[in-house]
């Protein structure tokens, strides 16, 4: 059994962080990846993805992405920055090992780590698998009811589906994109969206990731009230632009509010897309204002953008939404559900975790002395599950590993000294 003080389980961009920062504390780790580092941005993505953020946010703080710092990187240049960053700093990674079971060794300060690899003992384990784990399809559509299902996670290329139009549910950033990403390769589109918060992607030549670094948003504590389940609509896509549902109906696509169920092949939509289009501006419009409001107190001479203002006619699947559709009759053959991911910790068996799986813990610091989570939504702040966000998280957890590692330091010292 190798024996080693902290195990990282996952090697993607929290789990590099982790192993960064547990290597300036000088605490022996080993970070374990089941697929590649960065598997997920390799695989688990559609072949056209990009960055939501540009190359000069959306990086650690100690190595930049080559070339235009304005860009949005690539999946796969995403998947090399970690890569590289990981040598960088002689990451201990160990890929291809699948982790399947962690256990309190009982009466001890030690876990037990089941792998593909063997068996090891761990002081500390910090889950870094991310919140991408387990793609969710809502229970609506029946398998066997004549239509082609995915899950965005599954999504490729527009040549992947069958002939027909297409049904997206869901308005976030995967959900917008893929949808437009059809209708630009002359599919017929229908998207299902929900509430959303709809940000500029840029204002005033400054992107929104600076924007809201600026005005404080990356550091939100906890989501406002109503908005913990709120989808981001945002694309670095064709050069980064700003997600404008309207302007896709009128370029042809079909808008439609929530699904809400499906019987005898006809779907059924919540009467709720004008409100959710009216909320998606009023994020948007207080984003401008308060981005216009922090350049005036701070002298800042940026140009003015007032037509960012206007906002086009509501199209007629708007005005008149649908609220059923036969799918059939309407030459739908896929629909691609763009409706997020559930957590799945079933490998990490301790106590600290709710009825439905989900970590119970405070900024990373489980319940379970010696167990901690590094790239969960709102860990610490709006920005935890972004890639510069993870990176400080990390490094409060590493904190937190030698701050324990010193007590029981002590209590070791003292245990030797009979004391």
């Amino acid at each position: 059994m190798e024996k080693v003080d902290t195990i990282v389980v996952g090697g993607g961009q929290a789990g590099i962080a982790m192993s960064e920062h547990l290597r300036d504390q000088g605490i022996d780790h080993l970070v374990l990846e089941r697929g590649r580092i960065a598997e997920r941005w390799r695989t688990g993505r559609w072949d056209s993805l990009v960055a939501n953020g540009p190359a000069w946010h959306d990086r650690f703080p100690n190595r930049v992405h080559p070339g235009d710092g304005e860009a949005f990187p690539d999946k796969e240049s995403v998947a090399q920055y970690f890569a590289d960053y990981a040598a960088q700093i002689a990451a201990p990674v160990r890929e291809g090992v699948t982790v399947t079971r962690a256990t309190r060794i009982e009466g001890t300060r030690r876990f037990r780590v089941e792998t593909s690899a063997g068996v090891f003992e761990a002081r500390n384990i910090v889950a870094a698998t991310g919140p991408f784990q387990r793609p969710i399809i809502p229970p609506l559509v029946p398998e066997n009811a004549g239509f082609s299902q995915l899950h965005s996670a599954d999504y490729r290329n527009p040549g992947q589906l069958a002939p027909g139009a297409v049904l997206v549910v869901g308005g976030g950033s995967s959900g917008v994109q893929i949808a437009d990403e059809l209708m630009q390769a002359g599919r017929r589109v229908f998207l299902s969206v929900g509430p959303h918060g709809r940000p500029p992607r840029a204002y005033r030549g400054r992107d929104y990731c600076w924007w809201l670094g600026v005005l404080g948003k990356w550091d939100l504590d906890t989501p406002a009230p109503g908005t913990e389940h709120v989808t981001i609509a945002v694309s670095g896509a064709q050069g980064g632009k700003t997600i404008e549902f309207r302007a896709l109906a009128h370029q042809g696509m079909t808008l439609l509010g929530r699904a809400e169920g499906f019987e005898g092949g006809v779907m059924r939509f919540a009467p709720d897309l004008r409100e959710n289009i009216r909320k998606g501006d009023e994020n948007y419009l207080s984003v401008l204002d308060e981005a216009d409001a922090w350049a005036a107190r701070h002298g800042l001479a940026l140009p003015e953008e007032p037509e960012a203002r206007v906002l086009p006619p509501d199209p007629a699947c708007v005005s008149d939404p649908i609220l059923s559709l036969d799918l059939a009759a309407e030459g739908i053959t896929t629909i691609v559900w763009a409706t997020g991911y559930g957590f799945d910790f079933s490998w990490l068996q301790v106590d600290t975790f709710d009825a439905q799986g989900r970590p119970l813990h405070a900024r990373g610091v489980s319940r379970e002395p010696g167990v901690y989570f590094v790239g969960l939504p709102w860990q610490t702040r709006r920005g935890s599950s972004f890639i510069w966000g993870v990176w400080h998280d990390a490094r409060f957890i590493a904190d937190q590993i030698g701050i324990q590692r010193a007590y029981s330091a002590y209590d070791e010292g003292m245990r030797a000294a009979g004391r």
